[in-house]
């Protein structure tokens, strides 16, 4: 069958069959298949969508179009969790030594960012010496010896997926729920845990925008995990202002560490435990979401959790003293304090917008080749439903160029004050489980 014949049926709203599927994402890899066929077919995709099956047959395509990641030689039960990403969003620097800290086994491969800040390896990478990269049986025996390794991929894992994405970044077609979806689940089968949990976030700096997609698509990537025989629980939370109060690398290393140390913002804490939670009970380690939490809570007051922390640290490289004193991270050359204009009670903040200003000073990318400066960011001293006076701070702003008065007026125009504190939109809206 011509691959255009493919692109004319999902036109025509049919279902593609299996192997049609199959044979695609293998041409496309192997260079058979040009890119202007597939863009076709992944905007015939768009309009029509496609069904259960076929987005199965998709994640299984792609997940098999490279090596998986085989976790045999791991010793106990191996959990992964997964972000669909927002702003100030460092929760696996905490929840990972929280879940191994309480016996999980956490072999977790993690990717850098685009946008407004880094990915999880560019914020370890703000830790002075901190390693990345290990080899693959380095990576299992680190697991093994301290229960722990955050590294970049390795191999040639789902390749499919890196074409993809990068043609349907460029053709206008991300946003399609089989494809999010497929991308996604392909890179956690491979990545080889047992039990996975997704963190799906909606709101002004999320990608999906409103509840109803954001759990319609985690109940997809639910079903894709149960079909392929895996244990998947779903979170699905706001993410309508920037979750705790650091946005940049280092700037949220600082707050993680603050986290394991029991000091850190409320509303990330109370995220990490509910994520940790669900790992705890996804992997079967514990019976419910409230054995699961008291077990967190301890290791998290005796410290447990900040140990194992530091073994990683420690393990990968790193330079452990920063966890002891987080002041010795990497420092802007300049800082400034943003106050307020006059009185009020902070009633929203638009966290895509502060994301996008966090980037323009460094603490992200524009383009893959762009290289992050981890010292910059913006750190928040005031949130939602918090009541300000005029002069208090609301922001320190960590930077190496003077702010240009356009980036300020962008600062204030993403914060509304009103006459009464705003209503906090709950953070945690829906859990899905398949267990």
């Amino acid at each position: 069958m011509r691959f255009v014949d493919t692109i004319v049926k999902k036109r025509e709203g049919k279902t593609l069959s299996t192997e049609e599927i199959r044979e695609w994402i293998r041409g496309y890899v192997q260079g058979q298949i040009p890119d202007y066929q597939v863009s076709a077919l992944l905007m015939a995709i768009v309009f029509q969508g496609m069904d259960a099956r076929e987005t199965y047959d998709l994640t299984m395509a792609m997940m098999n179009s490279g090596d998986l990641l085989d976790l045999s030689q791991i010793r106990g039960v191996t959990v992964d969790k997964h972000s669909t990403g927002g702003v100030g969003d460092k929760t696996t620097l905490v929840v990972a030594p929280m879940a191994a800290a309480c016996g999980a086994k956490i072999a977790k491969m993690s990717g850098r960012g685009l946008g407004h800040t880094g990915g999880t390896l560019d914020k370890l990478e703000s830790i002075p010496g901190f390693n990345c990269f290990l080899e693959k049986q380095a990576f299992f025996d680190q697991v093994n010896r301290i229960g722990l390794a955050i590294a970049g991929q390795t191999g040639n894992l789902v390749p499919a997926d890196k074409k993809l994405y990068a043609l349907r970044d460029v053709t206008g077609t991300v946003d399609s729920m089989p494809l999010i979806a497929s991308s996604i689940m392909s890179k956690k089968l491979a990545s080889g845990s047992s039990a996975i949990v997704l963190d799906v976030k909606y709101g002004s700096g999320a990608f999906m925008k409103t509840l109803e997609d954001a759990v319609a698509l985690g109940r997809e990537m639910m079903d894709i995990g149960r079909a392929a025989g895996r244990k998947v629980s779903v979170i699905v939370t706001d993410m309508d202002e920037p979750l705790g109060c650091a946005i940049g690398n280092a700037l949220e290393v600082k707050e993680a560490i603050d986290t394991l140390c029991g000091r850190g913002p409320e509303d990330f804490t109370h995220l990490c435990l509910a994520v940790g939670s669900l790992m705890l009970v996804t992997a079967g380690i514990v019976r419910d979401e409230k054995q699961a939490q008291k077990r967190l809570e301890e290791v998290l007051a005796n410290g447990a959790a900040l140990e194992k922390f530091k073994a990683m640290v420690r393990a990968q490289g790193g330079d452990v003293s920063v966890v002891d004193d987080p002041r010795r991270l990497p420092k802007s050359r300049m800082t400034t304090e943003l106050r307020a204009r006059q009185d009020g009670c902070i009633d929203h903040m638009d966290a895509m917008n502060l994301g996008t200003l966090a980037m323009q000073i460094g603490a992200g990318r524009r383009t893959k080749d762009d290289a992050i400066e981890p010292e910059t960011g913006i750190v928040l001293r005031a949130k939602v439903g918090d009541c300000v006076k005029e002069g208090q701070v609301l922001a320190q702003v960590c930077h190496n160029v003077p702010l240009e008065q356009e980036w300020i007026h962008g600062f204030y125009d993403s914060i509304s004050l009103s006459g009464s504190p705003g209503q906090r939109r709950p953070l945690i809206r829906e859990i899905l489980t398949s267990y």
